[in-house]
């Protein structure tokens, strides 16, 4: 009973010097958060001081307790529990299926949903496994898709997908299931470019999913084969892209603007920055920490009087900046559904004594005229709406798409009509939700980032 009772002493002993250790570092982390964000938040004028916080509190918690209206205000500010991963995911890897789903009712009572794939990720295993584009899954591991499960059934690592097709106007099972595992991939942005001619013109269409600096070169590369053809009407597919880095947002806009000659070293945006933040760079940086000048592509189209830019509830943040920066100098038509309403941007955050990075909003960004009146959860009001509730769904890319061909018929001034091979009979279903889901939060993410280093 003695040495029970010593061996019991010992191991309370130790929990007790775990825990206060545990607590002990709390409270550094914290005072570092603290400290961090009193820097660099946009909204540190609103953050309680560090006195009335509770240090001892877990990080995670502490950081969204610092938050100015955390879902109202700030939609945005993140805190990562592992810096390695938060920096993986930033840059387009990840562990997931590659794929992007709408959610849709099944037929017109509005009861049952189902995903129609919005989008299959080059060389990821749902593309391996022969899925597409405006495939239809009714069921996961065997469970019927719900509201209130449809943004957590993917989240298995490996996962049985029952599939649907239409049959006399509604969406019923076939019988057959696949069965994927997800893999660590690098994520291709690039989901789809074509050149069309049509009514006189040649229009380019690329639809893009993510703004990531790895990519740069290759949109450089779409663009000088859209020059080469002599592209002269440009369709950006922006549906299901909800950010990246503010630098390949940029990029987009210096291929795109219209006279680029003439904007070489002229304002394209300005970043707003808290005032201490702001005083630190004026001192340290000067102009160059706020403003992004026009720099010269030589894959610039120069033909350009507009952009057509597709948009839905994922169009958000760096693909919305391309919008914004756009506007003051020629004419971007939006055709689709309210972009997603952001217009701040982070910086990613980290110290070596502890594995999580912090993502804190830290700059608001307006264009050249010093417009940034899109930053609501109404975000830009398109031009024509549309939503991609009509099935089958076309291929990204093909003129018989819905978006695709809605633009095509403004450019030609007619309905632009596919050719009979291609002509089937359509259904209009009620999207269940504004925003599409992937099998990774991660690739559902609304960002713009500076780069840290």
């Amino acid at each position: 009973m003695k040495k029970l009772l010593l061996i019991l002493s010992i191991a309370v002993f130790f929990f007790a010097c775990k825990k206060e250790a545990e607590v002990d570092s709390n409270v550094a982390a914290n005072k570092w958060i603290h400290e961090v964000m009193s820097s660099v938040y946009l909204w540190n004028d609103k953050m309680p001081s560090l006195a009335n916080t509770n240090t001892y509190a877990n990080p995670t918690d502490y950081f969204y307790k610092l938050l100015n209206d955390t879902g109202k205000i700030d939609r945005f500010s993140w805190i990562d529990k592992s810096y390695a991963n938060l920096q993986d995911d930033l840059n387009g890897m990840n562990t997931i299926l590659g794929i992007k789903n709408n959610i849709i009712y099944t037929d017109n009572t509005e009861t049952s949903i189902a995903f129609v794939i919005g989008y299959v990720l080059k060389g990821s295993p749902a593309e391996k496994a022969g899925l597409k584009r405006g495939d239809i899954i009714l069921k996961v591991d065997d469970q019927t898709i719900t509201n209130a499960n449809s943004s957590s059934i993917l989240s298995n690592q490996t996962l049985k997908l029952g599939l649907g097709e239409f049959t006399n106007g509604a969406i019923v099972s076939t019988g057959k299931s696949i069965t994927i595992t997800k893999v660590r991939l690098q994520t291709n942005p690039i989901l789809a470019d074509t050149i069309i001619a049509w009514s006189g013109k040649k229009v380019g269409y690329l639809a893009y999913s993510q703004f990531l600096t790895s990519f740069d070169d290759s949109l450089r590369a779409i663009f000088g084969r859209f020059k080469a053809a002599g592209v002269n009407e440009l369709v950006l597919d922006f549906r299901y892209n909800g950010g990246g880095y503010v630098v390949s947002s940029d990029l987009i806009t210096n291929l795109t603007v219209k006279d680029a000659a003439a904007r070489v070293g002229k304002l394209m945006n300005k970043k707003v920055y808290n005032a201490g933040y702001t005083a630190y760079l004026e001192k340290n940086e000067g102009a160059s920490a706020f403003e992004t000048l026009f720099k010269s592509e030589p894959n610039n189209l120069g033909t350009l009087n507009r952009v057509f830019v597709l948009t839905a509830g994922n169009t958000a943040s760096a693909s919305e900046l391309v919008i914004n920066n756009l506007k003051p100098f020629m004419e971007v038509i939006l055709i689709g559904e309210n972009t997603n309403g952001k217009n701040v941007g982070s910086k990613t955050y980290a110290d070596k004594r502890w594995k999580f990075g912090l993502q804190p909003i830290i700059f608001l960004i307006n264009n050249s005229n010093g417009e940034s009146n899109y930053g609501s959860k109404s975000g830009f009001t398109p031009n024509y709406i549309l939503k991609d509730s009509v099935l089958p769904y076309k291929a990204l890319g093909n003129p018989g798409e819905t978006f695709f061909n809605k633009a095509l018929s403004i450019i030609g001034g007619a309905a632009y009509q596919p050719n009979s091979t291609e002509r089937t009979q359509k259904y209009t279903r009620t999207l269940a939700s504004k925003e599409s889901f992937s099998d990774n939060k991660w690739l559902d993410r609304k960002e713009m980032w500076i780069d840290p280093k």
